[in-house]
């Protein structure tokens, strides 16, 4: 049993209040850091796009010492040309032999001045390097979410979230002068490594300064938004800024400039009490309540009250494993069911953010209207999360998005208008969906593993992100065939997500035991938590972030 002395983290803080100015602040502060997270991993839409090529035309030749001009003539295809038939003279005809563009492309300047696929020309048997190199970005965020959360628990959340921005910023800067495509590549994952890393240490920093009602309007409204604004900027800098070494440059210069922020965002103090740095702790919540002008108590942290438990010397002092996920009926039904549907939300959610630029009509405007649905369903997501039963909200927005990508095929080629809003509006059920299941698992996985399960599940999802590059090329093959695709997966994890059962007003589950069965089986209700685990509610925000993710959040 309990000691009745013990008391939760937020109840010892409380006199802070939810919404002073330290609180106003850090949400501020952190949400800011959020706008280079919404364009970091899309800015590839605009980097990596292939504009129009076809062979160089002519070239030069002697004949008899004599330096001509010979013609060469467009091909059937634009990695093709015609040969010429006949001897280097004007009135040589066209033969039907074809050879490749042995000397280069021409690429239109329309749109882009210069992109990394006319920097080394990566068309045709090159082709392929484009979806690598953007697949090396996830590998970056997969290893970034396996590393970030160790890293922080160890030496700090403030000093892994300055050191992700840095890494994030100066990796792109660094990728501008890229003087060949392998450059570009290992500073690609390097980038992403940054990405994730900073953007989930950031939902960590915020959830565990901030109150349990500001916790989820943080993580779902403030952050969330802050990452469609970061993502609705880059259409606008982009369309000024046509070369991608430039872009890259310009993307760099908000993280770097963050970097004084140093000076006014604390260390976590329940990072420090987890540390037994119980005088630094109290600094900052004293800090914090000078700021909010509160009176603030002798003592605020008594010994017997929080410390034990933040050290994690409660009731269960037995170390869990990853094989735990899977070791009870209960668990093993909600990993599975996890990975499935993380792995298919973040394939296609990525997949539709990556095809921006494949849509017809402006590449511009599809993408600041991508980003504008995005805030849209951030602010909507927000608003329903405890309006409606959890699993009929997940099935809502994957068979929105199913239906609609699957109805793309059924439109005519001529009807641009209408292909544009299907794919739109699916892309609200995707992106509905993907923030949605940080909530949903935070909730489903118990205290004692939720930080190794909502690992494997980020794990899962940074799989199908580094898939979804390759189903955009399948494209090359059949312009319906991608979203063909996304829509199945989509309609699959609709049927999958049903299963699950609905966490709604209901008390985090600590222990194993106290996993929920899935909706096949009778649900009965979640076991009153003790005084003493109900201090690791906290904990379920955090690491649901330090997973990664999302990244989420674009």
């Amino acid at each position: 049993m309990s000691d009745p002395k013990v008391k939760d983290f937020d109840e010892l803080t409380s006199f802070l209040g939810d919404y002073g100015h330290f609180q106003i602040l850090i949400i501020v502060l952190l949400s800011l850091a959020a706008i280079p997270t919404g364009y970091m991993a899309v800015i590839v839409v605009f980097v990596s796009d292939t504009p129009e090529y076809h062979c160089k035309e002519s070239i030069s030749s002697t004949h008899n010492g004599t330096d001509v001009e010979q013609r060469s003539w467009i091909g059937p295809d634009s990695c093709s040309r015609y040969k010429l038939n006949g001897s280097w003279t004007e009135t040589a005809g066209l033969g039907n032999d074809t050879e490749q563009c042995v000397d280069g492309w021409v690429f239109s300047t329309e749109i882009y001045s210069s992109t990394v696929v006319s920097e080394w020309d990566l068309v045709c048997e090159h082709a392929w390097k484009v979806p690598f190199s953007t697949s090396l970005f996830f590998v970056g965020v997969l290893i970034g979410s396996f590393i970030s959360g160790p890293i922080s628990d160890r030496f700090g959340r403030k000093p892994v979230f300055f050191f992700t921005m840095v890494l994030q910023s100066v990796t792109a800067l660094i990728q501008a002068a890229s003087v060949s495509w392998v450059m570009f590549c290992v500073l690609n994952c390097l980038k992403g490594l940054g990405h994730v890393s900073n953007y989930g240490t950031s939902l960590i920093l915020g959830s565990e300064m901030l109150g349990p009602s500001a916790r989820i309007k943080f993580s779902l409204l403030a952050q969330g938004v802050c990452c469609g604004i970061g993502y609705a900027l880059l259409p606008l800098f982009a369309f000024f800024i046509r070369s991608w070494r430039i872009l890259l440059v310009a993307s760099a210069i908000p993280g770097l400039i963050y970097i004084p922020m140093w000076w006014v965002i604390p260390e976590s103090p329940r990072w420090f009490l987890q540390k037994g740095r119980v005088e630094e702790a109290e600094l900052v919540i004293r800090n914090a309540a000078k700021r909010n002008r509160v009176p603030v108590p002798e003592v605020i942290f008594r010994a017997g009250q929080c410390l034990e438990l933040m050290k994690d010397k409660g009731e269960e002092e037995r170390t869990h494993t990853y094989l735990d996920l899977v070791r009870t009926p209960n668990m093993r039904n909600i990993t599975i069911l996890g990975v499935f549907l993380w792995m298919s939300a973040s394939m296609v959610y990525y997949g539709l953010s990556l095809n921006t630029s494949k849509l017809n009509g402006n590449v511009y405007l599809n993408c600041f209207i991508s980003a504008a649905i995005d805030i849209a369903v951030y602010v909507a997501t927000g608003l329903l999360v405890n309006r409606a039963p959890r699993p009929t909200l997940l099935f809502c927005m994957l068979i929105l998005c199913g239906i609609m990508l699957l109805l793309i095929q059924l439109v005519p080629e001529d009807m641009l208008v209408m292909l544009q809003v299907f794919a739109l509006v699916g892309r609200m059920g995707s992106t509905g969906a993907y923030i949605f299941l940080f909530v949903f698992f935070t909730e489903l996985m118990p205290t004692v593993v939720r930080n190794m399960g909502l690992g494997i599940t980020a794990t899962a999802a940074f799989l199908g992100s580094i898939v979804s590059p390759y189903v955009i090329y399948m494209g090359v093959y059949s312009r319906v065939l991608p979203y063909i695709i996304f829509g199945t997966v989509c309609l699959m994890a609709a049927a999958a997500g049903l299963l699950l059962p609905d966490t709604r007003n209901s008390k985090l589950p600590d222990l194993i035991s106290q996993a929920r069965p899935i909706r096949s089986k009778s649900l009965p209700s979640v076991r009153r938590q003790t005084e003493a685990t109900k201090s690791c509610d906290f904990i379920s925000t955090i690491t649901a972030s330090r997973a990664g993710l999302e990244l989420h959040f674009h």
